[in-house]
């Protein structure tokens, strides 16, 4: 038992140490993460995150294999309803717990549709696919190497698989070109169109692709990825109404919850491609998931009240952000990537070329080693991943922690002070970090502590543990008072 406690005591330590660093000393600009609310993180250590609550249709009903979760099936209707609502579509599915696997069960689903009476064809392979090239930021999860890995038909004259990339501009590599992948999607005739990207700057042109996959017998399904724009729907681009079947993304990126995935659509179920939605339906559960990790279940619930609530504001303000990050490295001497005339970006990505004869491993540790968080990153022209140019970074997060367009510029300037002139400024980041402490768009601290408090308490078997709960947060926040000079938690 003592080296138990030690053991706990020396984790404990390092857990809170971490915890001060990334939530008080330093700016996190990676554009796939994000902190969420003291009331998401309480809800995903409540109880349901050791439970499980597997259900499926089954002769026209919703059947439940478990006892007990009369409470996490009303939690899972209205998370659905919320989400239906912020995506105004009718159809959702919240049991994958990643982007990546939100992704894999689409996949799944759509070789199976595809499948029904063609078995010459073989289940389990879709002719071909369209998507954005790894190299020119699309994301890993729509290549063969990701979660498409074994759902495309092999190409025989090359042994590769029969993936098409989109076209991109000769003016802009950061944007199809509509022409030419219209062009593309005739004469290629893939069963399926993947929208999204992991380097994402502008709106794709799901429309025109929509427009060419109706006029054709059959036509393209059309997917899109909003893993890293998915909290920003609507503000960005609203690619259902655009014609997109399917939308999918992570819902902790842009999207302020806990670490899962969804997926959206407003197929009509009596419609021709009704039988789409139930094959993904089929699996998301018995397909993919079993425990669907109810803890997070919850949190998104919560998030996504957040996110209905505060919407407009927080979407604007992160747009407005991205641009005059943007626009203040660039006064710094900086290369920006993205067109100046469209703000450089319309997401939360701003890309940064660290110049020739610098590498973006390591600009991306000599920042890290002054308290920015970004990551590295192939841009167009690179040769490599392993020898990138580009560093990618993201505002949403800061944004949430209270950041407005004019406080980017000392952020700005900080990193050129390391990109361009060598600088250690440690000290000066954490002194500016302490100025947005304080989280945005869900409710005020004080009601908010209250509820975590309560929901914190109530995952005591005793009310021993609860007194002894209070007792040592009261403690700890003392000390942490009189070491910060008065700042606390």
């Amino acid at each position: 038992m003592p080296k138990l406690e030690e053991k706990m005591r020396d984790l404990a330590r390092r857990v809170a140490e971490n915890n001060r660093f990334r939530q008080r000393e330093c700016f996190n600009l990676i554009p796939s993460e994000t902190t969420p609310s003291l009331l998401v993180k309480c809800c995903e250590i409540s109880d349901p995150s050791g439970r499980y609550a597997e259900h499926r249709t089954m002769k026209g009903r919703e059947i439940y294999f478990y006892q007990g979760i009369d409470f996490i099936r009303e939690i899972e209707e209205e998370l659905k309803g919320e989400l239906s609502a912020f995506f105004s579509a009718p159809l959702v599915e919240v049991r994958p717990i990643s982007g990546q696997m939100a992704n894999e069960v689409v996949f799944k689903g759509i070789v199976k549709y595809l499948s029904a009476g063609k078995k010459a064809r073989g289940l389990g392979r879709m002719r071909s696919a369209m998507n954005n090239n790894l190299t020119l930021g699309g994301h890993l999860s729509a290549q063969p190497m990701g979660s498409l890995f074994n759902f495309v038909e092999i190409d025989p004259s090359t042994g590769k698989d029969r993936v098409i990339h989109f076209p991109v501009r000769q003016d802009d590599p950061y944007s199809i070109d509509a022409d030419e992948m219209v062009s593309l999607i005739r004469q290629e005739r893939p069963d399926l169109v993947i929208f999204g990207k992991s380097m994402f700057l502008y709106p794709e042109p799901v429309k025109a692709a929509a427009e060419t996959a109706r006029s054709m017998d059959p036509g393209p399904i059309i997917m899109y990825d909003m893993a890293h724009v998915l909290g920003l729907y609507g503000a960005f681009q609203r690619p259902l109404e655009e014609g997109a079947d399917i939308v999918t993304g992570s819902t902790h990126k842009t999207f302020f919850g806990p670490q899962r995935g969804v997926i959206v659509s407003n197929l009509d179920p009596d419609g021709p491609k009704g039988q789409l939605w139930r094959e993904i339906v089929n699996r998301a559960f018995p397909g993919s998931t079993s425990n669907h990790h109810l803890g997070t279940l919850l949190a998104l619930l919560i998030a996504t009240c957040e996110m209905n609530t505060f919407r407009d504001e927080y979407q604007r303000q992160v747009i407005r952000n991205a641009q005059a990050f943007a626009g203040a490295l660039s006064r710094e001497g900086i290369q920006v990537e993205g067109d100046p005339a469209r703000g450089y970006t319309r997401t939360h990505q701003v890309l940064i070329r660290v110049g020739e004869g610098r590498n973006g491993v390591e600009i991306a540790r000599r920042l890290e080693e002054n308290h920015i968080m970004t990551n590295y990153q192939a841009l167009p022209g690179d040769e490599s991943f392993l020898d990138p140019s580009g560093i990618r970074t993201g505002v949403q997060e800061m944004t949430r922690f209270g950041m407005e367009e004019d406080d980017f510029a000392p952020l700005a300037a900080f990193i050129a002070d390391v990109l361009l002139r060598g600088k250690d400024v440690r000290k000066e980041v954490i002194r500016e970090r302490q100025r947005f402490l304080e989280m945005r768009y869900t409710i005020p601290p004080r009601e908010g502590v209250e509820l975590a408090a309560r929901i914190l308490c109530s995952i005591f078997s005793s009310s021993e543990h609860a007194t002894l709960m209070a007792e040592n947060l009261l403690r700890i926040s003392s000390q942490m008072e009189s070491m910060e000079g008065g700042r606390t938690l």
